[in-house]
């Protein structure tokens, strides 16, 4: 050890040793005594860094899977990843309907755009709601309109009417983004959620689950009002899987049109001879 050099003390050379000389001896004793410090860290060093990788593989993997596991592509009894984009998806495509009687009074409801094709080139967009959302205005009662979130007017006219199942179908001179269509049907259990004008509040929200189904309704758990009528009831990724329809006093669910509902006068369904459209 006595003849070990220490690479940070000051070196002493003979005076007449050239000045370019003395540097390089002084840098190659300097990079000696860093490899030599590095020889001992290393280990240490490589150590620490596997121990690192372990327990982030160890720690990180259960976490990794419960977020695959949960993931609402693939499971529909999960919460959305992040809500209020299906917040926004909705907003981009929920309507209130209008009616305004001849006494001047007014009844609201909701409507959602879906992909079909309007009657004719005035309009730019086809709309589904209710029925009962349109009837107190049939036969020159009173004006029916569509209104955007900022309440402005937009024309309409109805195309296909299906009272057994509370829906209808109508096109309107406001352009909106079609919903996407849910391509697996509801369970009980199933992640939902409402939007639509509730009580006259255009864009209200509520968040609930499937309470159980039959082939052409859903029992929902999310409150819904007045208004809400007409508007989409979608599932944890925005896709519509039906019509937000009715209430029920006393009891503590509600009830939605499902999309095997509309097979009946306004979808073309493919299965079970076009009754069904989910499988």
């Amino acid at each position: 050890m006595q003849n070990e050099i220490d690479p940070f003390r000051e070196l002493e050379f003979p005076a007449d040793l050239p000045t370019k000389r003395k540097r390089l001896a002084r840098i190659r004793r300097i990079t000696k005594g860093t490899y030599k410090g590095l020889s001992y860290i290393s280990p240490i060093a490589g150590t620490l860094a596997l121990v690192l990788v372990g327990a982030g593989i160890y720690f990180g993997y259960p976490v990794y899977e419960n977020y695959k596991n949960t993931d609402p592509m693939f499971d529909g009894y999960v919460a959305p990843r992040n809500p209020g984009e299906i917040v926004s998806i909705a907003q981009a495509s929920t309507v209130t309907i209008e009616c305004v009687l001849k006494n001047d009074e007014q009844t609201l409801g909701s409507g959602w755009a879906i992909d079909l094709k309007p009657s004719s080139s005035k309009y730019k967009s086809s709309i589904i709601t209710n029925y009962h959302v349109l009837d107190d205005c049939f036969d020159g009662k009173g004006k029916l309109s569509v209104l955007d979130e900022d309440l402005k007017k937009y024309e309409m006219v109805i195309d296909i009417l299906d009272k057994k199942n509370d829906l209808a179908k109508i096109s309107s001179t406001i352009k909106l983004v079609p919903l996407n269509l849910a391509p697996f049907g509801p369970n009980p259990g199933y992640w939902v959620m409402t939007y639509g004008t509730a009580d006259g509040w255009v864009g209200s929200v509520s968040f609930g689950s499937v309470m159980n189904n039959t082939e052409t309704e859903i029992f929902i758990t999310a409150n819904t009002s007045h208004g809400n009528s007409g508007g989409p009831l979608l599932d944890n990724e925005g896709n519509v899987i039906g019509t937000n329809s009715w209430g029920m006093e006393g009891e503590q669910y509600n009830g939605a049109m499902s999309l095997d509902a509309m097979c009946l006068k306004i979808l073309k369904c493919k299965y079970n001879k076009g009754k069904y459209y989910w499988e």
